[in-house]
């Protein structure tokens, strides 16, 4: 028998080029959408962070007969955590993180960052405390402190939870969680941040033990407190009702606002425990007053 072969003719150039040509035009038309997805999840995570810190804050109240955290606590004022440190160690037990916050807090309570020279707090990612979007921590490092400190994407609403000096060097709450004057669905307790800001010189930084060192590294928004203790307005910290930036560079990052990488919106967490997205429409005033846990004014049609 015969064996008869067919021929075949292989691809002119002009045919390759067109079949590349629609190769990329698809993949041109796949990129967005694959960006749109995985933003919707970095922000759904950073999200649930959020949600994760208001149950937090709430635990935290069952446990303290109705007592909010102190945005920094102090060995000068027991009532508020007998160690030196800001929020977001006080909350370490309440987001599964008990034995970081034992090594915190049990043998060296003026220390909690870097206790004996033994740096395992300040060095040691939280990943509760750091949101996909923020392009600023790596591996969980501030941009502006790697290899020394690890990064937060999150502030505590200094109007809430540290207006009284309390003893010490203690910011502490006025209020509880059952008597905010303006309601908890009318009041901010944490908003999103970057960790570096202003070409790498603040930030915030999940550990750092407070405002009296400085409030350029104190993860906090709404900040009008002084360095040293002063209450009220004043050089260092008279932005601190200024409105959210929306995906800044790292030069034009303030640290006395809040801000996220976040297309279109800052994501702040409400005290009654809900999340919502902070649009660019809101206004000076809107922002001020869901900051202010006792002004008495009513949110505006932008919030």
């Amino acid at each position: 028998m015969v064996r008869l072969l067919k021929k075949f003719r292989g691809f002119t150039l002009i045919e390759l080029l067109v079949v590349i040509a629609i190769i990329a035009i698809l993949i041109g038309l796949l990129l967005p959408a694959v960006q749109k997805v995985r933003e919707a999840a970095a922000r759904m995570s950073c999200s649930n962070n959020l949600k994760q810190l208001g149950v937090a804050i709430h635990n935290y109240a069952g446990t303290y007969d109705s007592q909010l955290p102190a945005l920094t606590s102090s060995t000068g004022a027991p009532k508020w955590g007998n160690y030196q440190g800001v929020i977001l160690i006080t909350l370490l037990p309440f987001i599964e993180q008990n034995n970081l916050y034992q090594a915190a807090t049990l043998t060296t309570p003026g220390d909690t960052w870097d206790g004996n020279g033994n740096p395992t707090v300040r060095l040691t990612t939280v990943k509760t405390y750091i949101c996909p979007s923020d392009f600023t921590i790596t591996n969980g490092w501030s941009s502006a402190q790697v290899g020394g400190w690890k990064g937060a994407s999150y502030g505590a609403n200094q109007r809430l939870f540290g207006t009284v000096r309390a003893g010490g060097n203690a910011d502490a709450p006025q209020f509880n969680i059952g008597n905010i004057p303006d309601g908890t669905s009318n009041t901010i307790a944490f908003s999103e941040t970057y960790s570096a800001c202003t070409n790498n010189s603040t930030g915030n930084l999940w550990s750092y033990p407070g405002i009296d060192w400085s409030w350029a590294w104190t993860p906090v928004i709404g900040n009008v407190r002084s360095w040293g203790g002063t209450l009220g307005n004043n050089a260092a910290s008279n932005g601190g009702y200024t409105t959210p930036q929306f995906q800044p560079t790292l030069a034009n990052c303030l640290k006395y606002a809040c801000q996220s990488g976040h297309t279109g919106q800052v994501l702040a967490l409400l005290m009654d425990g809900s999340v919502r997205g902070i649009s660019a429409s809101i206004t000076p005033l809107t922002w001020q007053y869901a900051l202010e846990p006792a002004d008495g004014q009513v949110l505006g049609t932008n919030w």
